[in-house]
């Protein structure tokens, strides 16, 4: 009888790196129920919220990532680095994992490295279509390499790529509600078109603003909002939208399978989860790339879909100029969105956390009976 999976979780930063992280840790123990999971995340950032609620413990690392914006504020880095090696090495002790599976996000560096320096079975899952540096480094070491989309190739050792595709909540693959009690969580008419607008986990100031601007154009329009505004602003966004019946506004949405069951269209930052997202639930999407993510792999992301017309792309410096015009051209367009709509649900993945899940149990189990 092979040894109970013990695996750390590494990573987080966004809701893009949690929510799969969960998806496959609520697969792993479906699959073998006795399998100890930690997860180790970086303190202060929304991972030591979220991956609590969700059932499951977490230690934190004292560890910040890369200031692109301003490089005088990265002096503290090399420290924090340090130190978390350090913590690291102390949750090992501890937890004496036999594989450690990372999500992506700076506090899954310094687990991994640790990991791999100790031969310990590392996996690496990369969400996006152009791969981050950190994985890039980490993948010539790791045992299995999960992508969620093909041609990763130029990134990392093509003997270790297995594509799975993205892990989503089973929520929102499993969607029960339907359009109409959905609206009602949200205060909303069943009769009207509804646009969800979601910003990532973090916010999007120029979507944001862009709505802000044209709360009265969507009156006009005859558009009811769903708008997750992200923590920044939020209560600016929110008094905005005070006097505006058509609006539910707030800066975290728990329940996305409802939000995403009473969209007819939805305005997004093309993070690989929320793309994910999209395919599985088969919404017509106006992508708005976050220009500032590394190496720009919000904007492959989108292409991947844009060029095969399942969606929509609006550069954020043009989000002020081409975005309600986008969003009128979609509620005016019933054939455009039907398109749009079978295109978009043909690129979903609906089992990438149960593919990641027997991967990981399977490896560690042959690696302990050699």
């Amino acid at each position: 009888m092979p040894n109970p999976l013990r695996i750390i979780i590494a990573g987080g930063g966004t809701g893009g790196h949690i929510f799969p992280a969960i998806a496959v840790a609520q697969a792993i123990q479906k699959i073998q129920p006795d399998a100890a999971i930690l997860f180790v995340g970086a303190k202060g950032k929304m991972e030591m919220e979220k991956v609590p609620q969700a059932g499951y413990k977490i230690k934190g690392l004292t560890i910040a990532g890369l200031n692109r914006s301003n490089i005088l504020k990265n002096w503290s880095l090399p420290f924090k680095l340090i130190k978390s090696f350090f913590q690291v090495r102390a949750i090992f002790n501890k937890f004496k994992p036999n594989a450690v599976f990372g999500v992506g996000g700076y506090s899954s560096f310094p687990v991994l490295k640790f990991s791999q320096a100790k031969n310990i079975p590392t996996f690496i899952h990369e969400s996006n279509a152009f791969a981050g540096k950190s994985n890039i480094w980490l993948g010539q070491n790791a045992t299995i390499i999960f992508t969620g989309t093909k041609g990763m190739e130029k990134f990392f050792p093509a003997q270790k790529i297995m594509v799975t595709g993205n892990p989503v909540r089973k929520n929102i693959i499993e969607q029960n509600a339907t359009k109409a009690s959905s609206l009602l969580t949200f205060g909303l008419l069943p009769t009207r078109k509804t646009l969800l607008i979601i910003g990532g986990s973090l916010g999007a100031s120029s979507i944001n603003k862009a709505i802000k601007n044209n709360l009265e154009k969507f009156v006009q329009l005859g558009i009811q909002l769903i708008w997750q505004t992200g923590k920044p602003n939020a209560n600016e966004y929110m008094n905005a939208a005070n006097n505006y019946s058509n609006v539910y506004v707030n800066s975290f949405i728990d329940d996305m399978s409802a939000a995403y069951s009473a969209a007819d269209i939805v305005v997004s930052r093309s993070g690989a989860m929320a793309v994910a997202e999209l395919c599985i639930t088969g919404k017509p999407s106006v992508f708005v790339p976050y220009p500032f993510a590394a190496e720009d792999h919000q904007t492959f992301n989108a292409m991947t879909l844009v060029n095969e017309g399942a969606a929509c792309i609006v550069k954020d410096q043009e989000v002020e100029e081409k975005l309600i015009d986008t969003i009128s051209q979609l509620v005016n367009d019933e054939a455009l969105c039907n398109a749009m709509e079978n295109k978009i649900k043909s690129f979903a993945r609906i089992d990438a956390d149960d593919v990641i899940a027997k991967a990981i149990i399977n490896k560690v189990e042959n690696s302990n009976s050699i």
